[in-house]
């Protein structure tokens, strides 16, 4: 219980303590965005790191320099665990939004931050306002700002299996132009979701696989997007479990 306390307590004191910093953020985005861009990267980054080392985890990161540095892209990953954001966001090399459902604007200062950060909140339940939020994730990359999804919708709770990712998440990707990194993230619930509710001491590993570029791909592949990206990642996990 200390660990999850010590990350309670952290995470608490940097969103009280952090306000005059959104404030200097508002400020610096209404004259200088791409610098806002930059400065909150590295604030929550930051604060990342922190959590991480006071949760006690380990991280192997393999396939980073197989992420493409000169375009934004379409980060999609399996989903075990709230400290799955935390762990891949403190490894992004550019701007990068992650896709939250909408319940997070309810956390006042997170959701600031989650702003700051390009973060887009999806309503699960209302289709047309669903797509609306795809369509704001197209413009995101298209404009330079990288996209992180986890198409199975909602955090898996059995371990080593997969929901069925959803193929509309994809249209980002199709639509945007750009390159699809699947992202594979092995061991992730072992920090907090499989011991509720303390936290302990992991070895997560993240593969960052072959970036997918949908023009090479044949017609049918393109038709299911989310299974082939699935069967990636599976693939990559499975062997990567062995390793721990």
């Amino acid at each position: 219980m200390i660990r999850f306390l010590l990350v309670v307590i952290f995470v608490v004191l940097f969103l009280v303590l952090s306000i005059p910093l959104l404030i200097a953020e508002w400020i610096i985005g209404k004259f200088n965005p791409t610098m806002k861009d930059k400065s909150s990267l590295a604030i929550v980054n930051w604060a990342f790191r922190m959590v991480i080392r006071l949760a006690g985890t380990k991280v192997i990161v393999k396939g980073e320099e197989r992420i493409p540095k000169d375009t934004a892209v379409l980060y999609v990953g399996n989903h075990r665990s709230y400290f799955d954001i935390v762990l891949t966001y403190v490894r992004v090399p550019r701007p990068t939004g992650y896709i939250a459902k909408k319940e997070m604007t309810k956390w006042p200062l997170l959701s600031n931050w989650m702003r700051n950060l390009h973060c887009l909140f999806l309503d699960r339940e209302n289709v047309k306002e669903g797509l609306k939020t795809i369509l704001a994730a197209v413009d995101k990359v298209k404009n330079g700002i990288s996209i992180c999804i986890f198409p199975e919708g909602t955090r898996n709770k059995v371990n080593d299996t997969f929901l069925p990712f959803h193929e509309g998440s994809f249209k980002i990707a199709d639509k945007g132009g750009v390159p699809i990194v699947p992202m594979c993230i092995v061991n992730s619930a072992a920090i907090f979701e499989d011991h509720l509710p303390k936290i302990k001491k992991a070895t997560v590993i993240i593969e960052y696989c072959e970036p997918i570029y949908i023009k090479d791909l044949d017609k049918e592949t393109r038709k299911s997007l989310g299974t082939y990206t699935l069967g990636i990642i599976s693939e990559t996990y499975f062997k990567n479990k062995e390793l721990l």
